[in-house]
């Protein structure tokens, strides 16, 4: 077991973590240049995609509430560290599922979705959560990914949203992207007969 102390996006943290998870020795610099890009409002819902050991769901829930924020992980030790330092950070109440994706939670609703996610070369990972992502969010909801690999990234948010953002902090890119309508950007509409 490490402890970490952080102050991240001009939040004081601490995390408990293991040599078994995501950068257990510091916050990880990617997680901290897209947390420079996110100003929470006092009304959103946040969810943390792939939590980790919690920094992105504790986070938010110093910010904006324990009871607006939904944390997900598939793997069971980030889970138990991630519920472990949300009482630690004084926020024991934000929602923590053990989940692969969105496979065991049917909470939707969200204003944030939230991810560093893990990297894979097929991409198969971050497309499903892109994909069942934009169907948890609120019209005028934000999916922000941070990640070294921009083009993939960018050409599948905009295929879904219709658009992103991309800012360059740190040497990571954070892409933002907005639902605006109710379906897939790239969806094409019914043949008529």
């Amino acid at each position: 077991m490490r402890c970490i102390v952080a102050t991240v996006a001009g939040v004081e943290l601490e995390f408990e973590t293991s040599p078994g998870v995501f950068s257990p020795r510091a916050v990880d610099r990617g997680t901290l240049a897209m947390l420079s890009q996110v100003v929470l409002a006092p009304s959103d819902r946040v969810l943390d995609l792939g939590c980790g050991y919690g920094v992105v769901g504790v986070w938010a829930a110093k910010q904006i509430g324990e009871d607006r924020v939904v944390m997900l992980d598939s793997d069971t030790e980030a889970v138990r560290l991630a519920r472990a330092n949300a009482p630690r950070n004084g926020v024991p109440g934000v929602t923590i599922v053990q989940s692969t994706g969105f496979r065991d939670t049917r909470e939707t609703g969200f204003d944030w979705i939230l991810c560093n996610p893990p990297y894979h070369d097929d991409f198969s990972v971050p497309k499903e959560w892109i994909h069942k992502g934009f169907n948890r969010l609120e019209r005028g909801g934000r999916m922000v990914f941070v990640t070294k690999r921009r083009t993939w990234y960018e050409n599948k948010l905009v295929a879904i949203f219709g658009g992103t953002r991309v800012d360059e902090v740190d040497g990571y890119f954070v892409l933002t992207s907005e639902k605006r309508r109710s379906d897939y950007a790239n969806a094409r509409p019914a043949v008529r007969r």
